[in-house]
């Protein structure tokens, strides 16, 4: 809880929030990774801007996180729910984040209706309860790029999957919520969309089985780090203050609609085992038997050309150091302290 409290402080200090004043905000999927360290930001400046915060939850809050949320008022519910009682008020918000979503795999993967759902029915939903001269954003993916092969991709491209893809209802929910942004733009939303790349960090829950958290997991409770394959796919991980801070500079400033948002710690999942393992003094083990997830990229790899010449953003948490505070993190999770 105190790498959270002392990041967020952080994050206040370099991002300037004043047209938060006296303003109404909503933020959709507040107890995930990035819905905290967001939630975190608002509350540490709340008094300051006279904010009325309201957070969507979809999962019970975590003790951990409880002096985060003390004071948010809190809805709770099915988001894709168009008559869920929050949908029917007659006070619309000023700002809302849409950080809804299943971002685990093997979640969207297991509920494709509702990561459909969640990426379409509730955002036009969640527009309905827009202020004029509001503004929204929209946490997208960067498996829309799904299929390309090429490097440094930016945002003018746009995958080759079809929509039998294993993956596609996580994939096209997110595209098809992107296009409900457009057409909200057009009626005179000012919305932002930010395509992400795996973010990690301090924040998780235990049931969190992507990659990077479950190599940890198994450093933590097992005597080795067993892949799942021979770990050769690249990744390209970004930290979770990293995502935050360039989540509210394209709210807050992004000149255009739509950004790449990710970190420069490029990897393989062989080598962020082996890193892992070298700080939980725990070795990495290659499986007898391959596993792989239904449709998995085989190397992801956006550019932030666009963000960093807006933002001239360069100091960006290492992997090393990451990895370290998310180990920090976890241990604190699972009772391991003494490892």
């Amino acid at each position: 809880m105190s790498i959270i409290t002392e990041e967020v402080k952080q994050i206040v200090c370099d991002i300037d929030f004043s047209q938060l004043q006296n303003k109404r905000i909503l933020v959709t999927g507040a107890s995930g990774l990035i819905g905290v360290y967001m939630v975190a930001c608002l509350k540490e400046i709340q008094t300051k801007y006279n904010i009325e915060l309201y957070v969507w939850l979809n999962s019970p809050i975590e003790p951990q996180f409880n002096n985060i949320f003390n004071g948010c008022i809190t809805i709770t519910g099915d988001i894709t729910n168009t008559n869920h009682p929050q949908f029917l008020l007659d006070d619309p918000f000023d700002y809302i984040l849409h950080l809804a979503g299943y971002g685990q795999p093997n979640k969207f993967l297991n509920n494709k209706t509702k990561t459909i759902s969640l990426n379409t029915t509730a955002t036009l939903n969640l527009f309905d309860n827009l202020n004029k001269n509001s503004k929204f954003l929209f946490v997208s993916t960067s498996e829309l790029y799904s299929g390309l092969d090429s490097d440094n991709i930016s945002e003018n491209e746009i995958g080759t999957t079809n929509t039998n893809h294993p993956r596609s209802a996580y994939i096209e929910g997110k595209r098809c919520g992107e296009a409900i942004c457009y057409a909200q733009k057009d009626n005179g939303v000012d919305v932002k969309i930010a395509r992400l790349s795996l973010a990690y960090g301090p924040g998780t829950k235990k049931d969190d089985d992507r990659v990077l958290n479950s190599l940890i997991q198994k450093g933590l409770i097992g005597d080795s780090i067993t892949l799942m394959d021979n770990g050769d796919a690249m990744r390209t991980y970004c930290y979770i203050t990293d995502v935050v801070e360039m989540f509210w500079n394209i709210l807050f400033f992004g000149k255009e609609i739509t950004y790449n948002v990710g970190g420069e710690s490029k990897t393989s999942i062989l080598e962020l085992a082996k890193l892992i393992g070298g700080n939980l003094n725990k070795p990495v083990v290659l499986p007898k038997v391959t596993q792989t997830l239904s449709g998995n990229p085989k190397n992801v790899n956006i550019s932030l050309k666009k963000y960093l010449n807006e933002f001239k953003k360069s100091n960006f948490v290492s992997l090393t150091d990451g990895i370290k505070k998310t180990i920090t993190w976890q241990k604190e999770l699972y009772g391991k302290n003494n490892l």
